[in-house]
C-alpha cells in the first residue's frame, strides 16, 4: 500500500496538466470582466454621486448564479475606493456581506453582529438584545461623517429565514442618523425576490434594478479559454472540450461558475488517471461529479424548511415505493415534521413555491394533473440518483427530530 500511495504522490510532484489552478476558483478576480461592460457602465453611473458624498438610490441586481453579480459590483467597488482615496472632504466606505453564509444569515441579530465586526466594533456572537446590537451597531457608523454602500449579497436569504422586517429597518436607518448616510447594493439570484416583500417595504426601498442576463455559449466560451490561457499549461486541453464545457454550462442557464467548475474538475480527474491532456471525456466525468455535489450542497445549506419539504418527499416516495406522490399528501407529512421539530408551518402556497424550486433545481419532477371536477394537482417524483437521495437524506435526518 505504501509504494501504492508514493506513486500517487510522484504523479502528482510531476504536474503535467495545471498552470495556476486558482484562475478557475470562485474567488479569484479577473483583471477584465468579460462581456459585461453594459451593467459595469449602468452601476457605476448610479453610484457615481457617492464620490460626491451623495447617497444614491438603493441598487438591486438580480440574475441567476454564476451571470456574473458579485464579480461585476465587486469591480465597480474597487473603483470607487481608488477614486474616493483622493477626497479628503469625507470618507467612503463599502461593506460587503453575504447573507447565506450560516453564521452570518439565520438571525437578524447575527447580520447586525457581523457589520459590527467588520466597521472594527465588538460584540458576542449571542447573548445580547437585538436592539442593542442595532444600537452598536447605529453608534458606529454615525460617529463621523461618511458615506456607507452596504453590499447585501443573497439578500433574498435574508426574507426567507428572517423577515423582511430587517431589509425595513435598514431602508429606514438613514432617518436615525445625523452624520452617516447609507445607501444599499442587494444581490439576488431571484427574480421575484422584491415582489414577494411587503408593500411598505418595497415602497421604502426606492430602488433602481439591473438585470443580468445569463451568458450564452459563445460568451461562456471566451471566458473560459482566456481563464484556460492562465490556469492550464499548453496543449494540455483537447479539441472540442471547451466548446463541451459552454454549451454544458449554457444549457444550465448560463451558468459560467460551473462552466469553470467544469473545466477545473475536468483538469482534476485527468491529473488522477494519469493523463497527459483534458478530453470530452473528463468533461462528461466531471459533469456527472458536480450535478452530485451540487444538489448535496444544496441540501446542507437550505433553511430548514426547505429541509423538511425535501425530507417529506423522500420518505413519501420511499413508502409509495418509488410510485408517484402528490403535493397535498407532501404537505400532510411536513406538517407532521415541523410540529416535531417545533418549527413554524408554512402555508400550503409557500411550500408549493419550495416545491416548484426543488423542480427547477433539478432534484424532483414536477408534473401538473387534472383531475376532472375535482380540479388539478401536481404529481411528484424524485429525479437524482438512489445513491444521492440516500446522502441526502442522511444530511437531513441529522438535524431532524423524526426519524
Amino acid at each position: 500500500m505504501a509504494t501504492e500511495i508514493d506513486n500517487i504522490f510522484d504523479s502528482f510532484d510531476k504536474n503535467t496538466i495545471f498552470k495556476d489552478k486558482f484562475i478557475l476558483q470562485g474567488n479569484y478576480k479577473p483583471y477584465e470582466i468579460l462581456h459585461r461592460d453594459e451593467q459595469i457602465k449602468q452601476i457605476a453611473s448610479i453610484l457615481a454621486p457617492v464620490l460626491r458624498g451623495e447617497k444614491t438610490s438603493n441598487l438591486f441586481l438580480f440574475g441567476k448564479t454564476g451571470t456574473g453579480k458579485s464579480l461585476t459590483i465587486d469591480y465597480v467597488k474597487d473603483e470607487l475606493l481608488k477614486r474616493s482615496e483622493k477626497n479628503d472632504n469625507f470618507k467612503l466606505k463599502i461593506i460587503s456581506l453575504n447573507c447565506k453564509l450560516k453564521k452570518v444569515s439565520d438571525t437578524e441579530y447575527r447580520i447586525l453582529a457581523e457589520l459590527v465586526k467588520k466597521l472594527g466594533g465588538k460584540v458576542p456572537d449571542t447573548g445580547l438584545p437585538t436592539e442593542a446590537v442595532y444600537n452598536k451597531f447605529i453608534e458606529l457608523i454615525d460617529s463621523e461623517k461618511q458615506l456607507i454602500v452596504l453590499i447585501l449579497d443573497e439578500i433574498d436569504q435574508t426574507v426567507k429565514k428572517i423577515s423582511d422586517d430587517f431589509l425595513y429597518n435598514l431602508t429606514r436607518l438613514n432617518s436615525e442618523l445625523s452624520q452617516t448616510q447609507i445607501c444599499i447594493v442587494g444581490i439576488s439570484n431571484d427574480l421575484r425576490f422584491l415582489d414577494e416583500v411587503d408593500s411598505r417595504v418595497k415602497s421604502s426601498l426606492s430602488e433602481e434594478e439591473i438585470v443580468f442576463p445569463p451568458y450564452d455559449a459563445l460568451q461562456l466560451q471566451s471566458i473560459l479559454k482566456k481563464r484556460a490561457n492562465l490556469a492550464f499549461k499548453e496543449g494540455v486541453i483537447n479539441d472540442g472540450v471547451i466548446a463541451k464545457c459552454a454549451a454544458f454550462a449554457a444549457r444550465e442557464s448560463g451558468d459560467a461558475r460551473r462552466a469553470l467548475d467544469l473545466l477545473r474538475v475536468a483538469g482534476e480527474l485527468s491529473e488522477r488517471d494519469g493523463s497527459k491532456s483534458i478530453s470530452e471525456k473528463h468533461i462528461d466525468e466531471a459533469n456527472n461529479k458536480i450535478e452530485k455535489d451540487k444538489i448535496l450542497e444544496v441540501v446542507r445549506t437550505e433553511p430548514k424548511q426547505f429541509q423538511f419539504v425535501l425530507y417529506s418527499i423522500i420518505k413519501l416516495t420511499e413508502q409509495n415505493k418509488g410510485e408517484p406522490i402528490f403535493t397535498g399528501d407532501v404537505y400532510d407529512l411536513y406538517m407532521d415534521i415541523c410540529r416535531k421539530n417545533k418549527c413554524e408551518v408554512l402555508t400550503q402556497r409557500r411550500v408549493s413555491d419550495i416545491i416548484q424550486e426543488f423542480d427547477m433545481l433539478g432534484i424532483i419532477h414536477v408534473r401538473v394533473i387534472s383531475k376532472g371536477r375535482g380540479g388539478r394537482t401536481r404529481e411528484i417524483k424524485i429525479a437524482i440518483t438512489p445513491e444521492v437521495t440516500i446522502k441526502a437524506k442522511a444530511i437531513i435526518e441529522e438535524l431532524l427530530d423524526y426519524k
